[in-house]
């Protein structure tokens, strides 16, 4: 079963689900006392939903434990670097930039409880141009990461409905 949540309800992937009906639920962390607290809320919309993978797509916030648990290697990330390169924030293109690095690219990966440094399921390189600004890498990056997400999360389902079979 496909199910949306955001703590952006203007997002694309919010408005994807609207349109097409996708059961959605906006869960901004100002409806919150605690990040616990969302995650729960999170946790069980998914599983009413029977979500067997959760896809981190421009989800700007660390999960709790709690929810990690709930779906122990079954949520995937996109990052906009190679990882171990600028993990562990929002800003990883501004980062490339600045340390004058020669490339930079997109990588996703598993979840877990360390940020960004979960198993790597796909990497891609992207070459940082001397024209480069923030926005023109930001869009070669993004063009990297909407290839590579597609092929993970299929590789996702086969592992679950594998180990499904077997378990």
């Amino acid at each position: 079963m496909v199910a949306v949540a955001t703590n952006r309800p203007s997002c694309a992937g919010a408005a994807f689900a609207r349109e097409r009906r996708i059961p959605l639920a906006e869960l901004s962390q100002k409806r919150f006392a605690s990040i616990e607290q969302r995650d729960a809320a999170m946790r069980d919309f998914f599983l009413e939903h029977g979500v067997q993978l959760v896809v981190d797509a421009g989800y700007d916030r660390v999960h709790s434990a709690p929810f990690l648990e709930a779906f122990r290697d079954r949520i995937i990330n996109v990052h906009p670097s190679l990882l171990p390169a600028f993990g562990g924030g929002m800003d990883a293109v501004e980062q490339a930039l600045a340390a004058g690095v020669t490339a930079t690219g997109a990588t996703v990966h598993v979840v877990t409880a360390a940020l960004d440094a979960g198993p790597i399921l796909s990497q891609e390189s992207v070459e940082i141009l001397p024209s480069d600004t923030v926005e023109t890498l930001r869009q070669r990056v993004h063009e990297v990461e909407y290839r590579l997400l597609p092929a993970a999360i299929r590789l996702m389902e086969a592992r679950i409905a594998k180990s499904s079979a077997v378990g």
